[in-house]
């Protein structure tokens, strides 16, 4: 599996070798649909909170007499009957977040970025640290690459990061540091673009997982 390699004036200027371990694995619905559903899980604040009738002020003293009115029997006028009552079985702040062992979650973002390879969505990105931190340079970069309007994420080594700051305010496109990305990011995004430097610290930092029975 090769990655066509580019300039930041958009031409290509040759390939480099991906490895298959990484970039040439077999898909794995179910594998992507746990992990999916691991990082969407995390995100949720979970901080939904309703009150209960024992949690709504007032309420303590009996509305009426419990016989001789004519009127139903009530004990608070906080019952969730009552308008300004309490709630029955409402959300309370609860962690909506799962686990999943780190080497799963490995193994679906190399299943990811399979995919993405396959169908030659993964590039290399030369030549970063010339760019100056202005957004119109980080756009000419991206049109240059044909990808206006494209959900790209561009992944950058940490002795880049001021160079990535031309691209942070673009729509659609989303910076993030290699050996940070994530299943879930490859996956919300069309298009994959590693600096030269980032797939360096990528392959080093989260390439451990060198075959599929190590899973």
């Amino acid at each position: 599996m090769k990655a066509k390699v580019f300039d930041i004036t958009g031409k290509e200027i040759g390939e480099r070798e991906l490895p298959s371990y990484i970039f040439n694995l077999k898909p794995n619905l179910h594998l992507l649909w746990l992990v999916t559903r691991y990082y969407l899980s995390r995100k949720r604040a979970g901080t939904a909170n309703t009150k209960t009738r024992g949690e709504v002020s007032g309420g303590g003293r009996k509305p009426w007499p419990q016989k001789h009115t004519g009127w139903a029997r009530h004990g608070s006028i906080r019952s969730p009957i009552w308008r300004k009552g309490g709630v029955v079985f409402g959300p309370k702040p609860r962690d909506f977040s799962i686990s999943l062992p780190y080497k799963v979650k490995l193994k679906a973002l190399y299943i990811a970025l399979s995919d993405r390879a396959r169908d030659e969505r993964v590039k290399v990105l030369t030549g970063v640290k010339d760019l100056t931190l202005k957004t119109k340079e980080g756009e000419k970069v991206i049109n240059s690459l044909g990808l206006t309007d494209k959900k790209v994420i561009l992944l950058f080594a940490d002795s880049e990061r001021k160079s990535f700051l031309a691209f942070k305010n673009i729509e659609k496109v989303e910076c993030k540091r290699a050996k940070d990305v994530n299943a879930y990011d490859v996956l919300n995004s069309k298009y994959i673009i590693f600096s030269d430097e980032g797939l360096n610290e990528f392959l080093e930092v989260r390439g451990g997982l060198k075959s599929e029975k190590s899973l």
